[in-house]
């Protein structure tokens, strides 16, 4: 055999080695983002025009998330989150639109407190999918049913439906911040 043939058979199994080899990256890669987000990949993935461009989203949001500087919440903000939370619970049976908002309100603080941009919904649903991917999809509910009640549109079903979505938030954030203070 000639030395370009030779060549040639050399270029192309180099070139499947490496199509082979980035396959097995891509599917492990896909693998890590699903065990990551868990239900979040789905969702974003079914709101994508295509698989790459929702894996890509939730690869910057890893990297958004790195870049901020998170920290617990100290005993004394634990303290009186948690007893705001307890109040605001009780409001809801006289006043439970008030108690969504406040629910909102207090979330976002926590939120803030904690390191999480707060300025918009979107981006910091986003940044608390990375850590907290199984209870994101409540949140969202909660804040839905939240702009429902500003418009007057939501029902007493709603907004108790909304305070359990943001209860979910909350107590992981609360749960979390005391572990990492642990």
């Amino acid at each position: 055999m000639s030395t370009f043939a030779w060549i040639a058979i050399a270029a192309a199994v180099i070139v499947v080695a490496v199509i082979v080899l980035a396959a097995m990256f891509g599917r492990d890669r896909r693998r890590r983002l699903q065990d990551q987000f868990g239900p979040e990949y789905d969702r974003t993935v079914e709101s994508a025009d295509k698989r790459r461009d929702a894996e890509r989203d939730l690869r910057d949001r890893v990297e958004r998330h790195d870049s901020l500087e998170l920290h617990p919440l100290s005993d004394t903000a634990r303290a009186r989150y948690e007893q705001a939370w307890g109040e605001l619970q009780t409001r809801f049976v006289d006043q439970p639109q008030i108690a969504v908002s406040a629910a909102d309100g207090l979330v976002s603080s926590v939120m803030r407190d904690r390191g999480y941009p707060v300025d918009d919904f979107e981006e910091q649903s986003a940044l608390v999918s990375v850590d907290h991917p199984r209870v994101v999809e409540n949140y969202r509910r909660g804040h839905e049913i939240y702009v429902k009640a500003a418009d007057g549109t939501a029902s007493t079903e709603d907004l108790r439906v909304a305070v359990i979505s943001y209860r979910d938030l909350f107590d992981e954030l609360m749960r979390e911040s005391a572990d990492q203070r642990s």
